[in-house]
């Protein structure tokens, strides 16, 4: 391959990862033609782009790029695999996948700028995502109003409890 070559599909694959900083790298090379399109399919659905790439040509356009944290799985077949929500979506997608298709191996990934092996990457697919977690931060800051609401609400509804049960009473003693 040509030098110019080289550097327009150095640039390609610059183009289609675009500010992303945080991917995973994958090895589909064992999945036949109709899991491979099933699988590239439905991670289209969910936003989730992948790049089969040249180790050496993606090892360029990623130092280019200041991501030199993938360089030790750069090594034997590769797909760059990015986007969907965040990066702990997207290891959970993936690893989705590699419990549904044994074929797909998941080589590491890169999150904040750090190395993720692929023990790594399941760990990170277990955790909260983004949504999950602003709902935790939601109910722990809820947490406290409801608590007072319950404590201002409790002695008032014991009293009129009380107050209506002695109206019953006289209402009872009255009709006598």
């Amino acid at each position: 391959m040509s030098k110019l070559v080289k550097n327009m599909v150095i640039a390609e694959i610059q183009s289609r990862l675009g500010n992303t900083r945080e991917m995973l790298a994958i090895d589909s090379s064992r999945l036949d033609a109709v899991t491979a399109n099933r699988f590239r399919l439905a991670l289209g659905s969910r936003s989730i782009r992948a790049l089969s790439v040249k180790n050496s040509l993606a090892r360029r356009a990623l130092r280019d790029l200041g991501i030199e944290a993938l360089d030790p799985v750069l090594d034997g077949p590769t797909t760059l695999v990015w986007g969907g929500e965040d990066i702990v979506a997207l290891s959970k997608e993936i690893a989705g996948w590699t419990r549904e298709i044994s074929e797909l191996e998941i080589k590491g990934g890169t999150a904040e700028g750090k190395f993720l092996d692929a023990a790594g990457v399941g760990q990170l697919s277990t955790m909260p995502g983004r949504d999950e977690l602003i709902s935790i931060l939601a109910g722990t800051l809820l947490s406290p109003g409801g608590q007072l609401a319950g404590a201002l609400n409790g002695p008032g509804s014991q009293l009129a409890g009380q107050i209506e049960k002695i109206s019953e009473q006289n209402e009872d003693v009255a009709d006598v």
